[in-house]
């Protein structure tokens, strides 16, 4: 059988078995098929960097850990710690503790992890999330069950505005 006509025999009865648009289609939907099974299976790689002598910022980590992150730390002395926010565009008034990058993005303070991994399944273009301040109750802050009221901030090159809110539970 000769290739001039395997490739003939291929051409012909091609669209018995599958077209373009099925072949198109099928690449992009397995993008995103792939995509969600990797953020649900493995562990995403996060850097913290922290005052070493910061519990807050230690109870934050084993958070992480134990919601599928895959955390490295990095301790600095705290005014290295202020001129990285500085350098990477953290707004003053959203400054927390530790500073985290994930990604391409900056997670600054107490930021639940579920918000987290919503960030980075959006895929946005945005600095990161901040939960300025230390409030009581949020991760690695305390009880859950006793929390003061606190919200997450989308951090952009526009400004902040509020990208989660956690009610009261006292």
């Amino acid at each position: 059988m000769s290739v001039r006509y395997r490739i003939t025999f291929f051409e012909e009865n091609m669209n018995k078995f599958i077209n373009r648009r099925q072949i198109i289609l099928g690449t992009i939907f397995s993008y995103y098929l792939y995509s969600s099974v990797v953020h649900s299976s493995q562990k995403i790689p996060i850097h913290v960097y922290k005052d070493s002598n910061c519990g807050c910022c230690k109870k934050w980590i084993e958070i992480l850990e134990n919601n599928d992150f895959s955390v490295t730390s990095e301790d600095m002395f705290p005014s290295d710690l202020v001129k990285l926010k500085v350098k990477n565009n953290i707004p003053m008034n959203m400054i927390s503790c530790h500073t985290a990058k994930v990604f391409n993005y900056f997670i600054e303070g107490h930021v639940p992890p579920s918000d987290i991994k919503s960030l980075i399944n959006k895929k946005v273009d945005v600095i990161g999330l901040a939960v300025p301040g230390m409030p009581y109750g949020s991760p690695g802050m305390g009880p859950e069950d006793k929390r003061e009221a606190f919200d997450v901030f989308l951090i952009s090159k526009d400004g902040s505005k509020v990208y989660n809110h956690y009610d009261s539970k006292n």
